[in-house]
């Protein structure tokens, strides 16, 4: 049950580490934040892979790393626009549809086969979309659905679920070819170092203030380092679907975390959304 307490706290890390980012949208650019946290959370991987030395390497992980770095590039990149243009609270929770996704892709890509009575929580994922947008109802009741593929903020997210349904089980071949330490700062330093020339060709903020404001993102990239090493151990202990459905978790604190700390609205009808999701997640992972 390692797995299971792993992906539990890189939920819990996840959507703590989602109220910094959306705090720190209010004085930078989602270029610098989504740069800073690549570089922050490779500095933090660091230490224990010069402790431990670098494991042995072979094709399957360089054929990986271009692979899931790119496509990781292109969901932080989205991911932070979406987190600036909706309430957390909202957006979060439709990273719960990459266990739908990852019912496809794993089996395609790695191999692994969940049950099939873990069905029944992708239909749970799919009403606890439908109940999180309830207070849209006054618009019609296909107006919940309509908002997850029309609006931007959910859009973007689906978009970034899809994505992470591919990178989980590209990072599952790399953590099995070299470690999960050592693969995940490889994938960071990799979108660390794709990210600069956008960061320096778009970004409104003067190089020297990024500089100087950086200890303001260092608390971002300290928790997605730590949240990252937990999902990539988890990787090694089980089905990337299980550990993918688990960490789905951050749904729900993501909720709480936006009512009380970023005084977002719509506790009681987003909350119910979430948890029916998550409970469809945990079904994934349980059968």
């Amino acid at each position: 049950m390692a797995w299971f307490f792993l992906s539990l706290a890189t939920a819990f890390l996840e959507s703590l580490r989602d109220v910094f980012n959306k705090k720190s949208l209010e004085q930078f650019d989602e270029y610098i934040v989504a740069w800073s946290l690549a570089v922050f959370t490779t500095l933090f991987l660091i230490p224990p892979i010069v402790l431990n030395g670098i494991p042995e390497l072979d094709r399957q992980f360089w054929l990986a790393l271009p692979i899931g770095g790119f496509l990781d590039t292109l969901a932080f990149f989205l991911l932070v626009k979406a987190i600036k243009s909706a309430d957390l609270s909202l957006v979060a929770p439709i990273t719960t549809f990459s266990p739908l996704f990852l019912l496809i892709t794993s089996p395609l890509i790695a191999n692994e086969f969940p049950t099939p009575l873990s069905l029944g929580g992708v239909l749970l994922v799919v009403i606890g979309s439908y109940v999180l947008n309830l207070d849209r109802q006054q618009q019609g009741y296909l107006a919940p659905l309509r908002a997850i593929v029309q609006e931007t903020g959910p859009r973007l997210m689906l978009i970034v679920a899809f994505i992470w349904s591919i990178t989980a089980n590209v990072d599952k071949i790399g953590v099995l070819n070299s470690g999960p330490i050592f693969w995940a700062a490889s994938v960071y330093g990799f979108i660390a170092i794709a990210l600069l020339p956008v960061v320096l060709s778009r970004s409104r903020i003067g190089f020297k203030q990024r500089l100087g404001a950086a200890y303001n993102l260092v608390a971002i990239g300290l928790l997605n380092a730590i949240a990252v090493a937990c999902q990539m151990l988890a990787f090694k202990l089980t089905l990337v679907v299980y550990a993918i459905a688990i960490k789905r978790n951050s749904a729900v604190f993501s909720v709480l975390l936006g009512h009380f700390f970023l005084k977002e609205k719509g506790l009681r009808a987003r909350s119910l959304g979430a948890l029916i999701m998550v409970l469809g997640a945990v079904a994934i992972a349980i059968f």
